[in-house]
């Protein structure tokens, strides 16, 4: 089974982190590649940069599903064109904010997210609200460090993550903590240990969802909404994204 995993920004070291935690999280049978745009914003912090990124991820899936992939895991919290790349795949394709809350509404009652900026919260409050996890999700917490920061300075990110995980543990009573960026992907096990409760990484559970899913047999629905996009000649720069165009 093949399946890519994409980053929708450009930070290759990001991508390395999200492509091992794959890695980990896939059975034998899974070949995974991990991939990321050569162009775009090289780290996703607001509304702005994700449009901007999923162009170029669109693209990627259009090609992967031309070249026989199997399935998609976007690996980007804010599950960027989510919808658009299952019009344009046959296999399953999956959200890593999906995936985890989804993981976490199984593993506990209650759970919270802990993200990036704060400025982000919002995107993961809508989130919540269209996989109908209000129920479910307790709170969201920002740790205030940029994406890139994860990488600059581990560090510092480390404690001021943990320091957040607790809040939510012991302040809402979160029985499973819900990483919110990819970049996090690494920080699982050692979360899982200091706090004694399920952290759950987006990445991991998203390509194990892809496994079952396509190992199942099961396809993404081309019937209404999901079917592929009508064809039609764009114009411009985008000619070469025009649907039915490889």
């Amino acid at each position: 089974m093949r399946i890519t995993v994409i980053n929708p920004n450009t930070s290759v070291e990001m991508t390395r982190i999200i492509g091992d935690a794959a890695t980990r999280a896939a059975s034998p049978n899974a070949t995974i590649n991990a991939v990321n745009p050569d162009s775009g914003p090289p780290a996703i912090e607001n509304h702005y940069d994700e449009a901007v990124a999923t162009v170029p991820m669109l693209e990627m899936v259009r090609d992967g599903e031309a070249n026989g992939v199997n399935g998609f895991v976007i690996a980007c919290f804010g599950d960027p064109g989510l919808n658009a790349a299952r019009e344009v795949a046959t296999g399953p394709v999956i959200g890593i904010a999906e995936a985890a809350m989804h993981a976490a509404s199984m593993l506990a009652t209650g759970f919270s997210v802990v993200t990036s900026l704060e400025r982000t919260c919002v995107i993961a409050e809508h989130l919540v609200q269209r996989y109908g996890m209000r129920e479910h999700c307790r709170s969201i917490y920002a740790c205030e460090i940029p994406v890139l920061g994860l990488l600059d300075d581990h560090g510092a990110a480390w404690e001021r993550i943990v320091e957040k995980c607790r809040q939510a543990r012991d302040t809402d009573g979160a029985g499973a903590i819900v990483l919110g960026c990819a970049g996090m992907a690494d920080l699982t096990q050692e979360l899982t240990n200091e706090l004694g409760i399920p952290v759950i990484d987006g990445v991991s559970v998203a390509v194990r969802f892809v496994e079952a899913l396509a190992g199942a047999g099961l396809a993404t629905s081309k019937h209404g909404d999901l079917a592929y996009p009508i064809p039609k000649n764009y114009t411009g720069e985008f000619a070469r994204l025009s649907p039915g165009k490889r």
